[in-house]
């Protein structure tokens, strides 16, 4: 059993046309994932498998969704007793330990706001992130740089009043230890309401430091679509998508609209270096049914011998973050049987434009529009309506909007930019053919998406210009034909220094230590001067021509 019908208007349809323009989510005036969903499954059917969770060293974890709804009580009780209060922010480095979900359904319960990181950060990127947003606690995974990243950063947040980890560390409270004398009995006097902010994601741009994209109470609701109709996950299925805890494509593909549709969700979880063919024997083990991976990873698994493996688990398998090569498509078919469908949508969305489960794939595409959405291509201030010419793809908001940001925390200019004129202008390039697909052109403010990462250049280039041999630099991105791309940086050198081999290394370990390691630039180039415009603007376009 599943809670769809309650939330969706129609679960079937004949075809895309009959999807697009019948499909809608049912208005609510109240709704709390936590309560609604995870507790009602509780409640309906407490054994329903909610988690299967398993590591690299053969340990394992299964969660119904009765047991994830007593040990998030446990766990809110314990937030509560510390005098957490709704509007309170707590920061999660939790990787892909089950305790994210527990975590994040207690908070949910109790309307305090989760921030999503990864455990990539620096501390200079965890003190940005806690003064920004007023941190008050972090939970994070007992790993030695994630614990030293935070104590670090810590020294200099005083208003950061705990930090646990999972198992005992020193200058962490365990977090098992401190729910586990915990009523199961919650009682919330003060419950989040709808339009309430339930969780915001750091998202990095190029012109400044990452913005903190808030959604409310109602954004799992957005998902259906990703879920239901473009991953087509199945009712008591068990789907798998390739995230961290700390990314959108968590929320995307990991928790909200899955465990609506009735899916449990797969994490595998893994230290060190990752293998991208390590998943294979996984499908066939536990019986995968969905699958949701970035293109570089399909990239990866077509060099494999795919034929040693059994996929007879899998109904569906979908890709979003960069387009997918057409090889890619037509060689994992020729062996698995199953077209990858694509989708598109951003950490301020759910799916905007996918091949949804009523489409048929066109390798490369992105898809066609969610119906939860009203997609337009912009040209300036004008309608695209010619086939072939890219516009930038905006959404004109509807009076009863699903899964879209309710604005930027802190910072009501960009939060006006961005919503309050009717319509929310993605800053994605595309065009559309004259079956009506879209095609994905390229991002306007040169974000770069790498092996399913997104790196601002302004962050890399901040860490570079600290080191005293860079005069200045710019970030852009390259291609690579298996990450998607990789960060090139070109850099004017101060007086004093000259260009090596040595230097590179140096530079890039810099940027190792600066920031997410993830963001160091595998290209360098030297150069005497960077390419502007009249007003001093860095020209980066000039530089991808190079």
């Amino acid at each position: 059993m599943n809670l769809l019908s309650k939330y969706v208007n129609r679960t079937e349809f004949i075809d895309y046309d009959d999807f697009s323009k019948n499909a809608r989510l049912n208005d609510v005036q109240e709704f709390n994932f936590a309560y609604d969903i995870v507790d009602k499954y509780a409640e309906l059917a407490p054994d329903k498998r909610a988690l299967v969770w398993c590591d690299d060293s053969s340990n394992e974890k299964i969660l119904s969704f009765g047991e994830l709804s007593r040990i998030s009580n446990m766990t809110a009780n314990m937030f509560l007793a510390k005098g957490f209060k709704k509007g309170d922010f707590v920061m999660t480095m939790l990787n892909r330990r089950y305790e994210y979900y527990i975590v994040a359904m207690a908070l949910c319960k109790i309307g305090v706001i989760i921030i999503p990181a990864t455990c990539l950060l620096t501390h200079k990127d965890i003190e940005y992130r806690c003064i920004s947003a007023d941190v008050k606690a972090i939970i994070a995974t007992n790993e030695k740089p994630v614990n030293e990243a935070i104590l670090e950063a810590k020294a200099n947040l005083p208003s950061l009043q705990y930090l646990f980890s999972i198992g005992d560390a020193s200058g962490f409270l365990n977090f098992h230890d401190e729910i586990s004398n915990c009523s199961s009995k919650l009682l919330v006097t003060d419950k989040p309401q709808l339009d309430d902010k339930m969780l915001v994601y750091f998202t990095s741009g190029t012109t400044g430091y990452p913005k903190m994209v808030a959604h409310s109470y109602k954004y799992p609701l957005g998902h259906i679509m990703t879920a239901y109709f473009w991953q087509a996950v199945l009712d008591d299925g068990l789907h798998f998508t390739m995230a961290e805890t700390g990314w959108a494509k968590f929320s995307w593909g990991k928790i909200y609209g899955q465990w609506i549709a009735g899916s449990a969700v797969f994490c595998y979880d893994y230290y060190g270096r990752f293998t991208p063919t390590d998943v294979l024997p996984l499908i066939s083990k536990y019986k995968i049914t969905t699958f949701c991976a970035p293109p570089t990873i399909y990239r990866f698994l077509i060099r494999e011998d795919l034929s040693k493996y059994d996929f007879s688990s899998l109904v569906s398998c979908t890709t979003a973050g960069e387009p997918l090569n057409p090889e890619v498509f037509r060689l994992f078919k020729k062996t698995t049987g199953i077209s990858i469908r694509e989708g598109f949508g951003q950490s301020e969305s759910a799916v905007i434009l996918a091949t949804f489960r009523y489409c048929e794939p066109k390798p490369g595409s992105i898809g066609l529009p969610a119906p939860i959405y009203d997609i337009h291509l912009y040209d300036g201030d004008t309608d695209v309506t010619d086939q072939t010419k890219e516009g930038e793809i905006v959404i004109k908001l509807k009076e009863n909007q699903f899964g879209l940001l309710i604005g930027y925390h802190k910072d009501d200019k960009k939060t006006a930019e961005a919503l309050y004129y009717g319509e929310y202008a993605t800053g994605d390039l595309a065009y559309r053919d004259r079956d009506g697909y879209f095609w994905f052109v390229g991002r306007k403010d040169d974000i770069i998406k790498s092996s399913g990462y997104r790196i601002g250049p302004f962050e890399v280039e901040s860490a570079l210009q600290e080191h005293p041999a860079v005069l200045e630099c710019a970030i852009t991105g390259t291609p690579d034909p298996l990450r998607g791309q990789i960060v090139k940086a070109t850099i004017v050198l101060a007086n004093g220094y000259e260009p090596s081999d040595a230097l590179k290394k140096e530079l890039q370990e810099h940027v190792k230590k600066a920031t997410a390691p993830y963001k160091y630039p595998r290209i360098i180039d030297f150069v005497t001067s960077l390419p502007k415009t009249v007003s001093g603007k860095i020209k980066r376009k000039d530089i991808r021509k190079d």
